[in-house]
C-alpha cells in the first residue's frame, strides 16, 4: 500500500533530480511530504496533490538511501581483546596482527567476520568491500587464503541484504613471481565480487610490479583497490606512480587508492600536480581516519600530525572520494566501529569539515558506491527497501551519531539500534 511520510528532510545531494523529486529547500536538504507508492520511485507530495495512502508524521527526521562502505578488514575485526598490549606505527600493526593468524580457523573468522557484517547492515549499509589478506603461503600454492573463503560463504549467506565485494590485499613485493601472481588474479576473478589489491608502500621495483598489477586486472576483468603511502615519511610516491600507469595504460576499471596519507607532506605546486593527476586518471581516493589517527605521526609524546589524506583539497579537485571505516578492533585500530557515517562524523572532525554536511554524505552513499563499480543509489531512483528513515533533524544531528541509534520504532523495521528500514 502506498505510504505517506509526512514533514520529512531528504538531503539534496542524495537526489539525483530536484526538479522531478520535488520539496520545499531548506538548508542543505529538501522537505515535503514523502510519497512511496507501490509502482513509482519515492518523490515528494506535491501541493494540492490528493493521496489515499498510509500516513505517519515523521517530525523532520532525515531519510536517506542504504550506505556504502568502501574499505573495511573483516578478517582481522574484533581481535584486539586476545592480542595482549599493542601499539606503535603501521609495521608494528602489521607484525602483532600477523602473530595473531595462527587462531584463525574457519569458526573464529565466520564468528568474527560474521559480528562485523552483522554491524554493518545495523549501521543501514548496502555496499561492502572488505580487504582480505592474500599472504604469500597462499601465493606460492597457488590457492585462495581461507579468510578469502569463509568471506565468500557470507558474502553468500548475506545475499539481498548486503553486496558483499572482496578485495584481495596482496604486498606488492610478492608479485615478484609472475605465475604465482597471475594464478592468484585467475583466482579472484572465479571469485563473486573479487576485486584484485595491492599494499604499495616503499618497496623495490615499485613502478615494474605495478604494471603487472595493471596487467592482469585488465586481463582478467578485475577492478583494482590499493592501500598506498599509508605513511607520512618522505619519498612515498605510489598514488602519483598508480595514476600515471592508469593514464598511460588507459585502464577502463574502477581504481580505489585507500589511505595516500603522505599527500600531507605535499603543499603548493607539488601537491597540485599530483592531485590533477589521480583526477586525470579517474582514480578513487578513500580516506581512513580512524586507522590513520591512530597509527601516524607516532612519537613519545602526542602527536602533532592528524596523518589522513589532503580530504578538502581532493574534494575540491573534483576527485571521487570516500571515507571508511578500515579496521574495527584490531592491531591497527583498538576502537573503531563498522559505521561509515561513524568514520564520516570522525573524518569531519580531523580535517576540519564545516557544516552543513550535506555535500560530504555522498563519501558514504552514492559516490562510495560508484568508487567499488556498483551504480549510485539515490533517494529518488531507490526502492523503498533501500531508505532509511533516521531519527536525525539535519546532517550534522546524523553524523554525530544522533541519526540511527535511538529511538527506532519496531513497528518501522529492524528496531532496537538500527536504523529503520521503510517497508515497501
Amino acid at each position: 500500500m502506498d505510504q505517506l511520510l509526512r514533514n520529512i528532510a531528504v538531503p539534496r545531494s542524495l537526489v539525483a533530480d530536484a526538479a522531478s523529486f520535488g520539496g520545499r529547500a531548506s538548508g542543505d536538504c529538501l522537505t515535503g511530504d514523502l510519497l512511496l507508492a507501490e509502482a513509482a520511485a519515492p518523490r515528494m507530495l506535491r501541493p494540492g496533490e490528493p493521496s489515499v495512502v498510509i500516513a505517519r508524521d515523521c517530525s523532520g527526521r532525515l531519510v536517506i538511501p542504504r550506505l556504502a562502505e568502501a574499505h573495511c578488514h573483516l578478517d582481522k575485526c574484533h581481535t584486539v581483546g586476545r592480542l595482549g598490549p599493542v601499539g606503535g606505527d603501521l609495521h608494528a600493526a602489521i607484525a602483532a596482527q600477523a602473530s595473531d593468524k595462527a587462531r584463525w580457523t574457519a569458526n573464529d573468522l565466520r564468528d568474527r567476520a560474521g559480528r562485523g557484517l552483522e554491524e554493518l547492515y545495523l549501521a543501514g549499509c548496502g555496499a561492502v568491500r572488505t580487504h582480505v589478506d592474500w599472504d604469500r603461503d597462499a601465493l606460492e600454492e597457488g590457492h585462495a587464503p581461507l579468510a578469502w573463503e569463509v568471506l565468500g560463504e557470507l558474502a553468500a549467506a548475506w545475499r539481498g541484504r548486503i553486496v558483499l565485494q572482496r578485495a584481495a590485499l596482496i604486498a606488492l613485493d610478492d608479485l615478484a613471481d609472475r605465475a604465482a601472481a597471475e594464478t592468484a588474479a585467475r583466482l579472484i576473478a572465479e571469485s563473486p565480487g573479487g576485486v584484485f589489491g595491492v599494499f604499495l608502500f616503499d618497496q623495490a621495483a615499485k613502478r615494474e610490479r605495478l604494471r603487472l598489477a595493471f596487467d592482469l586486472a585488465a586481463a582478467y576483468g578485475l577492478m583494482l583497490d590499493f592501500h598506498v603511502d599509508e605513511g607520512l615519511c618522505d619519498g612515498l610516491d605510489g598514488l602519483a606512480a598508480i595514476a600515471d600507469l592508469a593514464t598511460t595504460t588507459r585502464f577502463t576499471r574502477p581504481i580505489v587508492c585507500g589511505h595516500a596519507c603522505s599527500l600531507a607532506n605535499l603543499d603548493g605546486a607539488a601537491l597540485r600536480d599530483t592531485i590533477e593527476r589521480v583526477s586525470a586518471a579517474g582514480i578513487g581516493v578513500v580516506s581512513l581516519p580512524a586507522t590513520n589517527l591512530y597509527l601516524q605521526d607516532r612519537c613519545d609524546g602526542t602527536p602533532q600530525r592528524r596523518g589522513i589524506t589532503r580530504i578538502r583539497e581532493l574534494a575540491a579537485a573534483g576527485v571521487p572520494l570516500a571515507i571508511g571505516s578500515d579496521n574495527v578492533q584490531d592491531a591497527f585500530c583498538p576502537l573503531g566501529s563498522h559505521d561509515p557515517l561513524a568514520a564520516l562524523g570522525l573524518a569531519a572532525l580531523a580535517a576540519q569539515l564545516d557544516p552543513p554536511y550535506g555535500a560530504w554524505l555522498p563519501a558514504v552513499t552514492t559516490a562510495a558506491r560508484r568508487m567499488i563499480g556498483l551504480p549510485p543509489l539515490f533517494v529518488d531512483e531507490a526502492a523503498a527497501g533501500d531508505l532509511l528513515l533516521t531519527e536525525a533533524r539535519h546532517t550534522a544531528a546524523l553524523l554525530a551519531g544522533q541519526g540511527h541509534r535511538s529511538g527506532w520504532s519496531a513497528q518501522w523495521g529492524l528496531g532496537g539500534a538500527a536504523p529503520e528500514t521503510i517497508p515497501s
